[in-house]
């Protein structure tokens, strides 16, 4: 007889901990109101155990089981609830560890079909790390013999692991170099503006009080203008130990047909991506990137949720690095991009230079009407903006490129944030041709190449007619034959 399975009883050390913080204003709450007396600390005790029985139901009353070529989950809270996933529709398994997690030996585990978007469509927040390993062998197996019982079945021998790449510690202090999390300074203060604004009252003052601060330090520019430094040097420090936390030990590996990527210092997160869905990948570089020669690498997956995040293969590491793996792990690109016409230069360097000169004009203007110098400082910054977008638009220029080796096609365009997206041929499902009213003065277009996987479409930005028309006949001739060769019915 099959016997659904449920979360491991650990768990319930976990969820009412973790609805702490959406309880911990009403308690307050109840207990300021109360005057601190017998009953408030009674009503707040009743509250805590509501919540810890409340976790205990929803723990009793979910299970899931394996049934055949599928996986069930059900709850019956209040009304009865069955989600049914085929393990065929699976793309991918992520396993996660948060910190309490950890502590008990759980992990947390999700399942994505792609089917929910960025959502995935079931999760197992609490099982032991052997039943994760197994289920996750047991789900990511592209058929599935029936099972009658989640335990009864065998224990899968051990997958077989090639590791690609590990990548170093010391390669962590190029993380700031993306701009990842160097805003997480200002994050934090804002947090805590913020909590002071709402429980200003519960913690000792009120928000008179939070309020004369603040104009106290607005009266000071020269100490808020400090502050403003000082916050400004922490982000390289705060933005690289939140890279370093979330990219802790990153490895990357092939297990059994799947490419397996596992990072993280305090939540160790691991997801497989299935090999014969990967369809290509992007490589992602900025301008201090460009400048040390580091990039980053994602994943190109069919019907993966949330790939900005699940599709990373590789952090910031050396580019011949980056080349390296992908050759390794998806396939070589072997070709050289193809420039694109020369009004393409013209159109970046205009869009770079033409609203700081313009501005510059404006400002130039007012410091002839009025002499003011705020409107001389303006007139220098938009003039030194100016200067700096000439070499701006020719590198905006120089990153534009598409090309095709045979097997995969190429698109490349970016500065600030530089992107080349390589893709196999048989991932391409069509071809779209859009043009602005600019391009069609400047007598260009833009070139999509509609993709069943990643971000569904990847763009080659002013393109000449002659080449919107003959890199779709290079890739997919079939398709353009017809129309490029029309025969007499």
């Amino acid at each position: 007889m099959r016997v659904p399975q449920r979360l491991s009883p650990k768990v319930l050390l976990i969820d009412p901990v973790r609805m702490l913080p959406s309880l911990l204003l009403p308690l307050v709450g109840v207990l300021f109101v109360g005057g601190f007396s017998a009953r408030s600390y009674g009503y707040a005790a009743a509250g805590v155990i509501a919540a810890v029985v409340y976790a205990i139901i929803r723990w009793a009353t979910f299970t899931y089981e394996i049934i055949g070529d599928r996986l069930e989950t059900k709850r019956s809270l209040i009304s009865r609830s069955v989600r049914t996933i085929p393990l065929e529709r699976i793309r991918g398994v992520d396993v996660s560890t948060p910190p309490m997690h950890r502590l008990l030996g759980l992990t947390v585990l999700k399942i994505d079909t792609g089917a929910s978007g960025d959502a995935e469509e079931a999760k197992l927040a609490g099982i032991t790390r052997v039943e994760a390993e197994r289920l996750k062998a047991v789900l990511l197996r592209r058929t599935a013999e029936p099972e009658t019982h989640v335990h009864d079945a065998a224990t899968p021998s051990g997958p077989k692991e090639r590791s690609i790449i590990g990548v170093p510690r010391r390669w962590l202090l190029y993380g700031p170099l993306s701009g990842a999390y160097l805003l997480t300074p200002f994050a934090f203060v804002g947090g805590a503006v913020g909590l002071a604004f709402q429980w200003g009252d519960e913690l000792g003052f009120s928000q008179d009080t939070a309020w004369s601060a603040g104009e106290w330090l607005w009266g000071h520019p020269y100490l808020l203008l400090a502050v403003a430094v000082l916050l400004v040097l922490a982000m390289p420090f705060a933005g690289g130990l939140m890279y370093a936390i979330f990219n802790w030990d990153f490895q990357l590996k092939r297990r059994d047909g799947y490419l397996v990527a596992e990072r993280g210092l305090i939540n160790r997160r691991s997801v497989s991506l299935e090999s014969q869905r990967v369809r290509g990948y992007e490589i992602v570089d900025g301008l201090a990137e460009r400048w040390a020669r580091v990039a980053r690498v994602w994943a190109i997956v069919t019907g993966l949720g949330d790939s900005e995040t699940r599709g990373q293969l590789l952090p910031d590491v050396p580019r011949q690095v980056a080349f390296q793996v992908t050759r390794d792990a998806i396939g070589p690109y072997q070709a050289a991009l193809r420039r694109h016409p020369p009004v393409a230069r013209q159109r970046r360097l205009f869009r770079a230079v033409f609203p700081w000169f313009a501005l510059a004009v404006v400002s130039a203007v007012a410091v002839w009407l009025t002499g003011s110098m705020l409107w001389w400082i303006l007139l220098v910054l938009t003039l030194l903006l100016a200067g700096v977008g000439v070499p701006l638009g020719l590198d905006r220029y120089a990153s534009l490129g598409h090309g095709y080796d045979g097997v995969r096609l190429a698109v490349r365009s970016g500065s600030l944030r530089r992107s080349q997206a390589v893709v196999e041929r048989r991932a391409v499902v069509g071809w779209r041709l859009r043009q602005t009213w600019f391009q069609r003065r400047a007598g260009v277009l833009t070139l999509i190449a509609g993709v069943g996987a990643g971000k569904g479409g990847y763009s080659a930005i002013d393109v000449s007619k002659a080449q919107a028309v003959d890199f779709p006949a290079e890739v997919t001739p079939e398709w353009l034959a017809p129309f490029l060769n029309p025969t007499d019915s």
